[in-house]
């Protein structure tokens, strides 16, 4: 048995921003299923928000990111992530993240929902690489100890408090129990419920499900966030086209050629994720087709050159596939993106497991409420993962307390029923067909009735094929259930049987294993 101080379940930029930052503090072992390049943040395109123009403030960041939030951000939450913002930019600078500049200074761009320009690229579309490839070489270069194709199976509990983490080897087969002082959970999201997503493999829920599994509460699960852009070509698998093109001036269009969006929303092709999303979908079901097409020709007062340079990753992706962005429209669909809810955590980071933190996509500070602001994703996990270092040394352990909500419960497991194991493709077809863009109870109760039963009908994992289907049913079953109870559509959440938000419906919903 390997004892650290810290060990770190992830290797996207949340959880090697906080092995780096640990490193000062004692000694680090970062658990990572693929390889330490092999994340969901390497993908981000969209860029990383900051309120660091001349005439933006942290107010009126935090003020637009409660705006596309539809009532349900903590206020103190977005607060810290408005105003530590700009530090955390600093800090990155310092690592050497190479963001895009324009007559020596960061170039800023405008995003949907955002009332200024300021996101922050690096590599134009390739942000996320950029920020993970030099942080996962720093790490690298450490004293931080790096376990590839290893996966957090179970967390270990002693007296109600975490001892430690329990380990598959994907080559060897062998499970081993490595100690700690203090355990990070940074595995990402879980894009990978539905069928069509512009996740990784790899976003499967592992840490959702193992601190589920451990007693920790989760919340929000129900705002899952689908992006309305994402390359649609025959056979070709979804890929990201960031907002930043709608951003930069690209139009929707239907395969008629009619400019919708405006139909949908004063704010037309700027207007928040789950409003483009939902509109497109409808315009899709309206003309019969499987697309619409995104049209970014006259980005840039139509300059092809201003165009490649701003999105080389977008147009050589496209590019590849027989189309040139600069001369034709993109087919484009919606797609499952980006999970809002997750573990439960204060503005440290901490969980209800004393000794257990949680950072970016897999946690749940309440930041994003029920609709994520554009780039704030990347910005939480550096100044969330911060926040959890700082806890380890500057404050004893006060983990936040248990949801006073009537609306904490457990999944409880389903009677013994002849139901075969599912697969991993049979789970992503029930969430997109049942539990996807647009739901109603009908769809959702059916969906939450064979969740359930594969629950028990499958088989201990030993391997980890079968410990990411596991957990793929075990979020299947959060984000059906919450669902299910919100009467109500708010945010990315939208029933067909409850068009409108109610106001008592104003509150969070949180699982919690035995509650």
């Amino acid at each position: 048995m390997e004892r650290y101080d810290y060990i770190i379940v992830g290797s996207g930029i949340a959880g090697l921003y906080a092995a780096l930052l640990a490193r000062k503090h004692g000694s680090v072992l970062v658990l990572t299923k693929g390889s330490i390049d092999d994340c969901n943040t390497r993908w981000a395109q969209g860029g990383i928000a900051a309120p660091i123009g001349a005439e933006d403030s942290a107010q009126r960041h935090l003020d637009d990111t409660i705006a596309a939030g539809a009532g349900l951000v903590d206020p103190i939450a977005a607060r810290v992530l408005a105003e530590e913002a700009a530090d955390r930019i600093d800090d990155l600078v310092r690592l050497g993240v190479p963001f895009d500049t324009l007559h020596g200074e960061i170039a800023l761009a405008r995003e949907g929902a955002h009332s200024l320009p300021r996101i922050l690229h690096a590599g134009g579309d390739s942000t996320g690489a950029h920020m993970e490839l030099t942080l996962s070489s720093l790490a690298q270069r450490s004293n931080i100890t790096v376990l590839q194709f290893t996966l957090a199976t179970e967390t270990l509990l002693e007296g109600g408090r975490v001892a430690g983490v329990r380990a598959l080897d994907e080559r060897s087969g062998r499970s081993t129990d490595y100690t700690c002082r203090h355990l990070v959970l940074a595995t990402g999201g879980a894009g990978q419920l539905y069928r069509v997503t512009t996740n990784p493999e790899v976003a499967t829920g592992n840490g959702i499900a193992l601190a589920y599994r451990a007693g920790a509460e989760i919340m929000d699960m129900e705002f899952f966030q689908f992006h309305p852009t994402a390359l649609k070509l025959p056979g070709v698998q979804p890929f990201l086209i960031s907002e930043a093109v709608r951003g930069e001036g690209g139009l929707l269009n239907d395969v008629n050629g009619v400019r919708f969006m405006k139909e949908y929303d004063k704010r037309a092709e700027l207007a928040p994720r789950d409003i483009v999303a939902r509109a497109i979908l409808d315009r899709m079901q309206k003309t019969g087709a499987d697309h619409v097409l995104l049209d970014a020709t006259s980005a840039f007062g139509g300059h092809a050159a201003h165009v490649i340079a701003r999105f080389p990753q977008i147009y050589r992706t496209c590019r590849d596939h027989g189309l040139d962005i600069t001369r034709k429209p993109i087919p484009v669909s919606p797609a499952a993106h980006y999970t809002m809810g997750g573990i439960r955590t204060n503005v440290w980071g901490e969980t209800t497991i004393p000794g257990l933190y949680a950072c970016g996509e897999c946690a749940c500070t309440a930041v994003h409420g029920a609709n994520r602001l554009a780039s704030n994703s990347l910005l939480e996990t550096v100044v969330f993962a911060k926040r959890v270092i700082q806890r380890t040394i500057k404050a004893p352990h006060d983990p936040v307390g248990a949801d006073p909500t009537p609306d904490a419960i457990d999944l409880s497991e389903a009677a013994p029923a002849e139901t075969p194991s599912p697969s991993r493709q049979a789970v992503q077809s029930l969430m997109w067909d049942h539990v996807g863009i647009v739901r109603d109870g009908d769809s959702l109760s059916r969906a939450k009735a064979t969740l359930s039963a594969w629950h028990t009908a499958l088989p201990k994992p030993t391997d980890r094929p079968a410990h990411e289907l596991a957990d793929l049913v075990t979020c299947g079953r959060l984000v059906t259930e919450a669902a299910l109870i919100r009467e109500e559509s708010r945010g990315a959440h939208y029933r067909s049987d409850f068009p409108q938000p109610h106001e008592e419906w104003r509150h969070h919903i949180v699982f919690r294993k035995d509650a």
